[in-house]
């Protein structure tokens, strides 16, 4: 789809009111509702900074609607931030499959568009919610606007489902919020011609907001100042079976071959993942599993490690904005730029290479210098600003004042 299927309309002006409270009436109705989509841990954190920037603003209407993908961590995020929700369809029960969660994000976002009539929906990256939440937009001609638009893989079934999902997403947007310039082009060359954004990964900009809070991650048993700190976290579906087996041998090997290391591991709750990992790891004393962190405990943990082995898209945007090596536990990513740039490496899943990467980090200090000091080349802290500034902007039907692409500012320091 070359161009956006529809405009983003203006909102209707306020007649001259009759009254005090046809006067509040049609100051409501002049408002521009921007309804915000969310159901993981991923989505609230990239999210909340647009939420907030959103909220400072009295002529729009602000409202955040979670399905429920993930309750418990979702609610930690939102806590953190200081945000509260306006809508919760509580979508999840045990064994769902993709289609069921599928289903009833769609219907429930159905009936809820319908309510309260939204000028435009935001969602945000490549998960089930973000796909379901632009469909259920398009079939109402709702625009969509999509926070970070444009990462490809290239491989439809790696990672599975997302590589689908974004691509799906990106020929319903109206409104395209690229993160890089990498990102831009990967939509230019899927056919997406116009309302590409360049912005920034809005990642950097809640990363930028916990950190600046000092916060701390105390695990017990674990002495930061004793132990060299990996920090790890796996729960990709295309890692689940024999690739999490080989991820886990690849741990202990690295924590043999080293003993001045721990190994930090936050497990899933999906049992899939968790339990193969606790059987392999949780006899060893220097490997610490422990429940999900709260976004300022793995900011903490991230500020405090040593390096990152991770098979997760976000750690590999953050980690490098506090200067920490990532060796990227899959065979493809989305983030080539993390690669192009020099903070991550993709090392897959084989033992050996996962072993041999980590064992260069933790024996050559240049080697580690090299990959810590690398230019992070996701953003600057300002992409919700950004975002914000061009939906604003459209809606005020100056859309053609503004450049084809935001470029973002350098990263300070």
């Amino acid at each position: 789809m070359a161009n956006p299927p529809f405009p983003i309309p203006a909102p209707s002006p306020a007649s001259a009111p009759a009254s005090e409270s046809a006067s509040e009436s049609a100051s409501e109705s002049a408002r521009i509702k921007v309804c915000i989509t969310l159901g993981t841990r991923p989505e609230a954190i990239k999210l909340a900074p647009v939420i907030r920037s959103f909220r400072q603003l009295p002529q729009v209407d602000t409202q955040v609607v979670l399905t429920g993908q993930h309750r418990e961590m979702v609610a930690q995020v939102m806590s953190l931030f200081k945000l509260q929700a306006d809508h919760n369809l509580d979508i999840m029960q045990p064994r769902q499959t993709l289609s069921d969660i599928t289903c009833r994000s769609l219907k429930g976002l159905e009936t809820l568009f319908t309510q309260i009539r939204p000028d435009i929906v935001i969602a945000q990256g490549d998960t089930t919610t973000a796909f379901a939440a632009a469909l259920a937009a398009f079939y109402q001609k709702i625009p969509v606007g999509h926070v970070e638009a444009g990462l490809r893989t290239d491989d439809i079934l790696n990672p599975f489902p997302e590589e689908a999902n974004r691509r799906l997403v990106s020929q319903i947007a109206t409104l395209h919020f690229a993160p890089t310039e990498t990102s831009v082009n990967n939509l230019k060359a899927s056919g997406v011609l116009r309302g590409i954004y360049q912005t920034g990964n809005t990642v950097i900009d809640a990363l930028l907001t916990v950190a600046d809070q000092s916060p701390d991650c105390e695990v017990p048993g674990l002495d930061w100042s004793q132990h060299r700190v990996i920090l790890a976290t796996v729960h990709r579906r295309e890692n689940w079976g024999a690739p999490l087996a080989d991820i886990a041998q690849g741990f202990l090997q690295i924590l043999e071959r080293f003993p001045d290391t721990a190994l930090l591991l936050p497990l899933h709750r999906n049992p899939t993942v968790r339990e193969p990992l606790k059987a392999a790891l949780e006899s060893h004393p220097r490997a610490f599993l422990v429940e999900p962190l709260d976004y300022a405990e793995l900011v903490g943990a991230m500020k405090r490690c040593t390096l990152l082995l991770t098979d997760s898209g976000g750690l590999q945007e953050e980690a490098p904005g506090l200067g920490k090596p990532v060796l990227v536990l899959r065979e493809t990513t989305e983030r080539p730029e993390a690669i192009a740039s020099g903070t991550a490496k993709l090392v897959g899943t084989e033992p050996a290479t996962v072993v041999a990467a980590a064992s260069e980090l933790l024996s050559d200090p240049s080697a580690y210098s090299a990959m810590a000091k690398a230019i992070n080349p996701f953003g600057d802290g300002r992409a919700a600003e950004r975002i914000v500034n061009i939906v604003m902007t459209y809606f005020a039907g100056s859309s053609s004042r503004l450049q084809p692409h935001l470029q973002p500012h350098s990263h300070p320091g």
